[in-house]
């Protein structure tokens, strides 16, 4: 079994009862804004290494560094790492792209990362205000509303006018 199908049934699955289960996302968020903080200290940089490798050089556990590779693999510049494949020998690299990132932060709802201080030399506030923007409309279904009159066909699509239909307590 691949380490990203353990890391999701610990994780999502049933291999935890609700109570570890949060104790696990705890440790897993603190955790994963010490390797952010790490990250976006110098986000030019490539970082490169095995799963284990990279787990020791961020003083965690095997399945907590792939689990932050499963979340990170879509902020990534031009490629994903092979996640769904991955052991514990298998060669990675991060190399972010700040805008994915910051705007795949505001999709998850991880205020905890991209409140970060570091952000605030990686990408302007105005910047960072419309990648906001842009996720949180990205999210929001507006349904084009006309107003319906009296003779028109009611919306409801029983072919009838409205005033006859459902609009006959108006």
């Amino acid at each position: 079994m691949a380490i990203l199908e353990t890391w999701r049934n610990l994780a999502y699955g049933d291999g935890l009862d609700e109570k570890k289960r949060e104790e696990l996302w705890t440790k897993y968020f603190q955790i994963e804004k010490g390797i952010y903080e790490k990250i976006l200290s110098d986000p030019a940089q490539i970082i490169e290494g095995t799963v284990k490798e990279l787990a020791d050089r961020y003083e965690t556990e095997v399945l907590i560094m792939t689990g932050f590779l499963d979340g990170i693999n879509e902020s990534l510049k031009g490629y994903e790492n092979p996640i769904d494949t991955m052991e514990e020998d298998t060669p990675v690299k991060i190399e972010i792209d700040p805008e994915k990132l910051y705007y795949n932060m505001v999709e998850a709802k991880a205020n905890w990362l991209y409140e970060l201080p570091q952000w605030d030399s990686i990408l302007p506030e105005d910047r960072r205000k419309e990648l906001y923007k842009e996720q949180r409309a990205s999210g929001t279904v507006r349904r084009q509303t006309r107003k319906v009159y009296p003779n028109d066909k009611c919306p409801c699509g029983s072919g009838k006018k409205y005033k006859k239909c459902c609009g006959k307590n108006m």
